[in-house]
């Protein structure tokens, strides 16, 4: 049988493989009671800057559910570490900003350092994680995409429509250039590393693309995230997740991502006519759906697989994390009858 690299690797290439590879976003989280073990005695930051326990909560849904790739376990926010930003992660709450930017004294004062002085126990947890994977399962680096990280610097916090970050784009779009302009080279810089620290492919998060409307997204995001791209293609294969972005698909594809991550609300068919071939797409079922009693997670399965069809280049995943209330037993399941739906085939 495949290992889960080699068959995670196969269909960021588009080539086939003797099954569809599946992992799901926020695998490693509070569904897994050994997760939780954890968190009873260590803090969310501490895990992910410790690199030992970094690399014991990135390789646990590798051994516990069988998955085909481990993504690092970190957070979007480690990149402001470096750049001279005070934040926290409140439970129940998200990442907070003491002093949101508001002035262009504040986007001077950025700083943008090498990555591996900023967040050296990132790449130490990356090397201890593909050391300890081996070829079991691919590992996958990630960041946040130039224009989610600037929602938190803008907005302080998580939002529903992010005001704040709206009216700048509108109000100061060479201030916003600046900014993301600024945030794309941390970027580059921090996901670089990553990959030289031994990740297989990186994935962009961008989770708060979906309240722009597509003309400003094209105009003031979609340029700076092309030249984030163009700059780590050559380094490794890059995926870009968002949610409620089906709107967006078409221009996110022409800025040249390897792969999309759609989300529940867009079929797989409709996903790849609007991303356009030589791509490969991840999804798309609804995280919910786990929940489920097993004879509807299986006929829900089943349905996104369908539409698939077999085709190479298809990475199976949730259209978002991982809920908490997931029954591990429900994803081992899950990953069981994906493995076990057939090859794919060119």
């Amino acid at each position: 049988m495949t290992e889960g690299a080699a068959r995670f690797l196969a269909a960021t290439q588009l080539q086939p493989s003797d099954a569809t590879p599946v992992w799901f976003m926020r695998q490693a989280g509070r569904s897994l009671p050994e997760y939780r073990a954890l968190r009873e005695r260590y803090g969310f930051l501490e895990l992910a800057t410790t690199p030992d326990l970094s690399v014991e909560v990135t390789c646990m849904p590798v051994e516990l559910l069988g998955v085909d790739a481990a993504v690092v376990f970190a957070d979007i926010m480690l990149p402001l570490q470096g750049m001279g930003v005070d934040f926290e992660i409140r439970e129940s709450v998200g990442p907070l900003i003491a002093d949101p930017i508001r002035s262009a004294r504040q986007i001077d004062e950025l700083r943008v350092g090498t990555a591996e002085e900023a967040t050296p126990y990132l790449f130490a947890a990356i090397r201890g994680a593909r050391e300890r994977l081996g070829r079991s399962a691919a590992l996958v680096g990630f960041g946040a995409a130039p224009f989610t990280l600037a929602c938190y610097l803008v907005e302080g916090r998580g939002s529903r429509d992010f005001p704040h970050v709206r009216a700048l784009i509108h109000s100061d779009p060479g201030l916003w250039n600046r900014l993301l302009a600024k945030l794309s080279e941390v970027l580059a810089r921090y996901l670089a590393a990553q990959s030289a620290a031994g990740a297989d492919v990186v994935q962009l998060f961008d989770s708060w693309a979906g309240v722009l409307d597509r003309d400003t997204f094209a105009a003031h995001v979609a340029p700076h995230l092309q030249a984030l791209i163009q700059r780590l293609r050559p380094m490794l294969p890059v995926v870009y997740f968002s949610t409620g972005s089906g709107h967006l698909l078409e221009t996110v594809a022409a800025t040249g991502p390897d792969g999309v991550s759609v989300d529940w609300r867009l079929p797989l068919g409709q996903a790849w006519e609007l991303a356009g071939p030589g791509r490969f797409i991840q999804g798309n079922l609804d995280p919910a759906a786990v929940l489920a009693p097993w004879p509807a997670l299986e006929t829900s399965a089943r349905a996104v697989l369908a539409q698939a069809a077999h085709r190479p280049g298809h990475i199976f995943n949730l259209g978002h994390g991982v809920l908490p209330d997931s029954d591990p037993d429900q994803l081992r399941r899950l990953v069981e009858l994906v493995h076990g739906w057939g090859p794919s085939r060119l």
